[in-house]
């Protein structure tokens, strides 16, 4: 659950005196949309993305002399004239919640992680969040199968849950109990990954020990007009 287990490390820098046209060669040849921007003691400094770079350009609407005064103008411009300072970070032991939380505020698409001297040692972006609950959730795995039952309530749920299927030789993976909605008074949900095909005779094996499984919400037919 830690970042330093799911970021990227290592990231491609840049200092605070490149050229806003060196960044976007850098962010385009390396398939890039972040770009940590540091300083002579490698500490964070700023970051520039690909959308703060596509903004320095001059509109297509321009043509002519006007458009290559611009052009020129931003072609002797360092990344600092653009470069976000408003920052936030992660840090190695930050957890991939935390990065959750933040990516969410912030409406940021990636956060640089940084050591106790603020150099950077790594960057977390959105992609790298859905790899991480992807692995922890168990979605790729191979004959893996997700279901959703209704929470009864009962303190003892999972444990009624995990020796159903252990008696019953179902191999059990995963296992979370949620609320849908912030109302305390309200049903959750639990939810089970197991591995295996037979997804039937899993479904069975709760009906019968009681559990109501939460099927899909039915759609609503359009209104006639």
């Amino acid at each position: 659950m830690y970042i330093s287990r799911h970021m990227t490390p290592a990231p491609l820098t840049v200092e605070q005196d490149i050229l806003i046209s060196e960044a976007r060669e850098i962010l385009r040849s390396n398939r890039f949309r972040h770009l940590p921007v540091i300083d002579k003691d490698w500490r964070l400094v700023g970051m520039v993305t690909d959308r703060d770079i596509r903004s320095a350009y001059p509109s297509s609407v321009l043509s002519g002399e006007d458009r290559r005064h611009e052009l020129e103008q931003v072609s002797k411009t360092p990344v600092s004239e653009i470069m976000s300072t408003d920052l936030v970070n992660l840090f190695p032991y930050s957890t991939i919640d935390d990065a959750l939380l933040l990516l969410e505020k912030k409406r940021v698409g990636a956060i640089p992680v940084l050591d106790e001297k603020g150099v950077v040692v790594g960057i977390f972006s959105v992609r790298d969040l859905m790899r991480a609950y992807s692995r922890i959730f168990g979605l790729a795995e191979k004959g893996g199968s997700l279901i959703t039952i209704k929470d009864d309530g009962e303190p003892d749920v999972l444990a009624r849950i995990v020796n159903i299927l252990e008696q019953k030789g179902i191999p059990l993976t995963r296992l979370s109990r949620t609320k849908m909605t912030e109302d305390e008074k309200s049903p959750g949900i639990v939810y089970i990954r197991v591995q295996t095909y037979n997804i039937s005779a899993v479904h069975s094996i709760l009906a019968d020990a009681g559990f109501e499984l939460v099927e899909p919400e039915p759609l609503l037919p359009e209104a006639n007009t």
